[in-house]
């Protein structure tokens, strides 16, 4: 996969593309990431990309012909082109399992008061991170770039993309690590066991239940199977003992 991120502050992401999965990623050619410095597109001698807007308002725009001359120079047949914008529909696992699956993505950072509207007839789709207003897009654009390369088949282990929360739309089961106790504080006895249908059966329901505990709003939104809506019945309506 190739993400061309185009921004005015490259260096923003020198740290982000040098660590960790993404920095695996790249060595193991299985993203080509590439920053394009809009100011190389400007039409002003002192490399200026922003303007005041038609009609009046306070701050400044960012201008349409040097987004217009990048995205020409970098777009291919393939190309998803994406603008950051708390406009945007809101980005979540399932859209970032949606964008792993594309070859080119090229991801475009605002700035001031935002983008000539002109830049929204060059674009397949706008995208937010959230309903609030970060002063550009290069954060989102590292949110959307992790979420997604982490998806790219190889780069990490397929089991563990699978079992992350909301992959599959609910939250990911509670989990420990060694020592067994400390200071009173204990590992479920089931995951001691050693009874790998029992830990299976755990996981499922502590994974529903975890969802059902922090982000109830989250099932409205998940096609039932008939495994979870018996789950979703038993903790709903608990046995009395």
């Amino acid at each position: 996969m190739i993400i061309d991120i185009v921004t005015i502050f490259p260096e923003f992401f020198n740290d982000f593309l040098d660590n960790s999965i993404i920095k695996k990623a790249i060595i193991c050619n299985q993203v080509d990431i590439r920053l394009n410095q809009l100011r190389d597109y400007s039409h002003n001698k002192h490399k200026k990309i922003d303007d005041t807007p038609y009609g009046g308002g306070v701050g400044m725009l960012m201008a349409f012909p040097p987004f217009y001359d990048c995205i020409e120079k970098i777009k291919t047949p393939e190309s998803k082109i994406i603008m950051l914008s708390p406009q945007g529909k809101l980005f979540n696992q399932k859209k970032a399992i949606e964008l792993s699956k594309e070859k080119h993505l090229i991801l475009l950072c605002g700035h001031y008061e935002g983008i000539d509207a002109r830049v929204e007839e060059l674009i397949d789709e706008e995208i937010s991170i959230g309903d609030y207003v970060l002063t550009g897009g290069e954060i989102p654009a590292m949110i959307i770039t992790d979420a997604v390369t982490r998806l790219i088949p190889d780069v990490i282990h397929a089991d563990s993309a699978e079992e992350d929360s909301l992959q599959n739309g609910w939250l990911k089961f509670p989990q420990f690590t060694k020592p067994e106790k400390y200071k009173g504080y204990h590992v479920p006895e089931v995951l001691r066991s050693g009874n790998h249908q029992l830990i299976d059966q755990y996981r499922f329901e502590e994974s529903i239940k975890q969802t059902m505990r922090k982000r109830p709003d989250l099932i409205d939104k998940i096609e039932l199977t008939e495994k979870e809506e018996k789950v979703l019945q038993k903790l709903n309506n608990p046995i009395k003992k």
